[in-house]
């Protein structure tokens, strides 16, 4: 047994002689590898439905929003989000939050359209490599109370 253990003990010691590493950083997450982006619209049932819009990339979150308000085109879908001529939209984000001002007022869409402009950043960002925990804050161009909540998609929960 003795013979056994010396005969081990020069290996124990040693290990495997793999070297520990540091910390490798790997940079953002990929972004441009998806067909399009994931935009949300309103079924006949009145649900959010979500549809692909083939752009040859996944873009950014301001990108997805503003094809958003551009309307569902021919996919059979609806918009619960009035139609506007100028679809800029300004994003912010830090590890939390995105925050989103959009160029409506709180008259120009419904409750199910601010979900629909939610989901749609939201699914941007978990594509991307973000969290389904990250909230999202819309504001409008004239200031109201609804500007202050901080949202989720009813379909990540």
């Amino acid at each position: 047994m003795r013979r056994i253990w010396w005969a081990l003990l020069p290996v124990l010691l040693t290990g495997c002689g793999i070297q520990p590493s540091g910390v490798v950083e790997a940079g953002e997450p990929p972004t441009g590898v998806a067909p399009g982006a994931t935009l949300y619209f309103v079924g006949a049932d009145g649900d959010l439905e979500p549809r692909l819009r083939r752009t040859g990339r996944m873009g950014t979150i301001s990108d997805a929003v503003s094809l958003l308000l551009t309307g569902p085109g021919g996919s059979g879908l609806r918009t619960e989000i009035a139609p506007v001529e100028i679809t800029r939209v300004v994003v912010t984000t830090t590890s939390v939050m995105i925050r989103l001002v959009v160029p409506l007022t709180i008259d120009e869409v419904t409750p199910r359209g601010i979900d629909q402009i939610v989901c749609t950043a939201l699914g941007v960002h978990v594509q991307s490599g973000g969290s389904k925990e990250t909230k999202v804050q819309v504001q409008f161009v004239q200031p109201t109370p609804e500007s202050d909540k901080k949202r989720t998609c009813p379909l990540f929960t």
